[in-house]
């Protein structure tokens, strides 16, 4: 039976709540109790919970030894359904959902507080405009209504309770924290960067380096400075534009090489040196604060400390507990199996059905065995690279996988003519004009003027790739979601998510089970977001003492 209850917290740390029918209308008396915590831990049979926002209660459950298995966030499905509406970027908050159905204001969202290292409440801080507990319900009514109205409702109410859940997974990572073993990440740092000198606290690796490049140049130079990089090596002759690895490495200088290596190990000191060894790691656990759909894809990010981007040197760091183990999951070669799966191509699909290596398998179809050509042609597909060599191959893997390659071009066009495009369960690229992921939009060449064509062409190239990127988080909300109720059992614990990969920390003697579980997890995430489909999302898993071991 899914019995719901809408819970909202007051002041003193009571709770208000109540029982909901599937219309969302109350089901019986608003009550008060005394504790949010006892609220909810006293109410096991309740299969889903109805709240504002994750965010403000589950770490407040999680830090009094409650967990819940289901919820629904008003929030997080607000910024869901005004994507699909096409005004994606008004107001998401519970006090702007309130304005609009009420005719009343629409106050700004509040910014989102950056963690602070060491802090993890930090993040759970953020002061709101309150609503009352009637209002929140009849926002929470209107949200069930208009799902209705999405092009595919059932597959919006997966997105928002998959998202919803996302969360749940998001705050209990954040609880669990990644293990991290600060002599180790010292040890590295010394390795790399050497002792640190007394006064400017540098280390003498980079200040061998920064003498190696003035030395090189005659003069004093600041390797830290690209003004005067760019400088130094105009007067030595070379007009360069950046001080980018591949531009540098495209010239005969005695600078290059020093300059190259100084850049190298200056991103890891400022990135993740001493510094931020002391301010993000206690008690043997980094906690960056995970976002669910923090871009427009559906990507997740982290809200300090950089936990997306650990360098692989780094990762040295990352070390179990005694008598645990790191099982590391990476998705093998997602996103052309993404592709098979949303495109429905007969030909891909087949060939998306192997666990093995996906692109050898094309090349096989349709590029006489030339695995690298395939690779270039599917991911310059996903990725609009259709110019050159691209084309060529493009015109190779459209004769071989002719849905497949529909698919995207379709979405390319879309975007190009400004319409809105989604992902398989509904989430939206938002509307010429609005701002797309950095990460996802390449900047024009610098001889290429900025017209309104070059503008729809960006748009083109971003949702060309954002239907599988975008499908592909779709994915992986429904994988973590089945996950986490796979593990709930055990002793194991989610810790770390990021795209295609995923990281349990668990007791060495549970790995095997946990291996299984997160295949087991995918294959069940695949049916539930795809539905019946040969595409097999497979997994690529290690089991390892340190993440920097795991293949």
């Amino acid at each position: 039976m899914d019995e719901r209850w809408a819970i909202a917290p007051e002041e003193g740390g009571g709770a208000v709540l109540v029982a909901l029918h599937p219309d969302g209308q109350p089901a019986g008396p608003v009550l008060h109790e005394p504790s949010l915590a006892g609220a909810v831990g006293s109410r096991p049979q309740v299969s889903r919970w109805v709240w504002r926002s994750s965010a403000e209660i589950y770490p407040r459950l999680l830090a009094g030894g409650v967990r819940v298995e289901r919820c629904y966030d008003i929030e997080n499905s607000e910024g869901l359904l005004l994507g699909h509406a096409g005004r994606l970027g008004e107001p998401r908050s519970a006090a702007a959902a309130w304005g609009r159905l009420s005719g009343g204001p629409v106050p700004p969202d509040p910014p989102l507080r950056a963690v602070v290292p060491g802090e993890q409440s930090s993040l759970f801080e953020i002061q709101e405009e309150p609503v009352a507990f009637e209002a929140l319900l009849r926002v929470y009514a209107d949200q069930l209504r208009r799902h209705g109205e999405a092009e595919y409702p059932d597959r919006m109410r997966l997105l928002t309770a998959s998202e919803s859940s996302g969360m749940l997974v998001a705050a209990e990572m954040d609880r669990a924290g990644l293990p991290w073993s600060s002599d180790a990440h010292r040890a590295v740092l010394s390795e790399l960067l050497g002792e640190r000198f007394g006064g400017t606290g540098e280390p003498r690796r980079l200040t061998e380096l920064a003498d190696q490049v003035s030395e090189a140049f005659g003069r004093r130079v600041r390797p830290d400075l690209p003004a005067d990089v760019l400088k130094a090596f105009k007067q030595a002759g070379y007009q360069l534009k950046s001080t980018r690895r591949w531009e540098l490495e495209t010239i005969d200088h005695p600078a290059v090489e020093p300059l190259v290596e100084y850049k190298k190990l200056y991103r890891i000191y400022t990135a993740n040196g001493w510094s931020w060894l002391q301010d993000w790691v206690h008690d043997g656990r980094f906690r960056p604060g995970f976002v669910p759909g923090g871009t427009v894809s559906g990507r997740w990010i982290t809200n300090g400390g950089g936990g997306l981007q650990i360098p692989k040197v780094i990762r040295r760091a990352v070390v179990a507990d005694p008598g645990w183990s790191l099982v590391v999951a990476d998705a093998s070669q997602l996103e052309p199996r993404i592709l098979a799966a949303i495109s429905r191509d007969p030909a891909l699909m087949e060939v998306s059905s192997d666990p093995g290596d996906l692109y050898k398998a094309v090349s096989d179809q349709a590029f006489s065995g030339d695995r690298a050509k395939a690779k270039l042609a599917v991911l310059g597909a996903i990725y609009g690279q259709t110019s050159g060599d691209g084309l060529k191959n493009l015109a190779m893997l459209r004769r071989r996988f002719p849905l497949a390659v529909a698919y995207v071009d379709d979405a390319a066009r879309a975007g190009e003519e400004g319409r809105l495009v989604r992902t398989w369960l509904g989430r939206t690229c938002p509307p010429t004009g609005a701002q797309l992921d950095d990460a996802m939009l390449e900047g024009p060449p610098a001889d290429e003027p900025q017209t309104d064509a070059r503008h729809a062409r960006a748009r083109g190239r971003f949702t060309r790739n954002f239907v599988v990127q975008g499908s592909a988080a779709d994915w992986a909300l429904l994988m973590l979601a089945a996950l986490r109720q796979s593990l709930a059992d055990l002793k194991a614990e989610l810790v770390f998510f990021q795209h295609d990969e995923v990281i349990v920390h668990c007791p060495t003697e549970e790995a095997p089970v946990v291996v299984e579980a997160i295949q087991a997890a995918s294959n069940l995430a695949g049916t539930l977001t795809f539905g019946p489909t040969p595409t097999n999302f497979a997994f690529t898993t290690t089991t390892t003492k340190t993440y920097a071991d795991a293949k």
